[in-house]
């Protein structure tokens, strides 16, 4: 296996079943393991940029990293069309059946850990998930932050400096984000039923950083999972995907 230190990103494309043209990159040789980002970024910011994906890799994952719909390489559709229920959970379940995953590892980071959940909810059968900073709340009102996001993107260049929305505008504009697909997505959330989270069977780590309480409470979450597993990490909701801390949280539990 070559070593992760000398390994290409790979970067390939698929046609998902609305015609929607979407990106995923991809690191390392071995056991698979899909990671899903956030909202406003990419894969290159959550996954790649801060050593995550190559520290997995050198632990023998083959790291596949799609970029959302309406988020970096990938198509940014407008039109309510482009958006139903769960696209992202459905998007992701396409990926798997594109590369004919059948065991495997899965993970996501904020939205995506949200969408992470949303896949298994849905019947996705990953050997362990990895849900990272997102909260309890976060899955059963998705309403909140959805309109928090909105509010964001409908007044740009408005906002008062310094403010969280003054932020989350900032943290938007670095990853040249289209504002009006990325509103068209925040009508896809779903909310989750606790029942639905409940009968999760697979081990599920929610690490979470021990400053964010963005999504809610990240050890309740935990709690309420069959085989849930908190891990608390340095951090709020914006610095921790940079604290090698995450990789390394990812890497132990899907390597326990």
């Amino acid at each position: 296996m070559p070593q992760a230190a000398t390994a290409p990103i790979l970067t390939e494309s698929f046609l998902a079943p609305d015609g929607a043209r979407l990106v995923w990159h991809e690191m390392g040789e071995g056991r698979p393991l899909v990671l899903i980002h956030g909202l406003f970024s990419t894969a290159d910011v959550n996954w790649i940029r801060y050593g995550h994906a190559r520290l997995l890799a050198d632990a023998g994952f083959r790291v596949i990293m799609p970029d959302l719909r309406a988020h970096g390489q990938s198509a940014s559709p407008h039109g309510a069309a482009a958006y139903p229920p769960d696209v992202l959970a459905s998007d992701g379940f396409a990926l798997i059946r594109h590369l004919g995953l059948t065991d495997y590892d899965l993970g996501g980071y904020s939205l995506g850990g949200r969408t992470t959940l949303r896949m298994l909810a849905l019947g996705a059968a990953p050997r362990r998930a990895a849900v990272l900073g997102m909260g309890l709340a976060g899955m059963l009102d998705t309403g909140h932050r959805a309109h928090f996001f909105r509010h964001v993107l409908a007044h740009l260049g408005e906002h008062p400096h310094g403010s969280e929305a003054w932020r989350a505008e900032a943290f938007f504009k670095t990853t040249g984000g289209d504002a009006a697909a990325l509103i068209g997505l925040l009508d896809s959330f779903v909310d989750s039923r606790r029942e639905e989270l409940a009968a999760i069977p697979q081990p599920v780590a929610i690490i979470c950083g021990s400053e964010d309480h963005d999504n809610g409470s990240a050890a309740e979450l935990a709690a309420l999972l069959p085989q849930g597993r908190f891990i608390a990490i340095p951090g709020n909701h914006m610095n921790a995907v940079t604290k090698p801390e995450l990789g390394r949280a990812i890497r132990d539990f899907l390597c326990a």
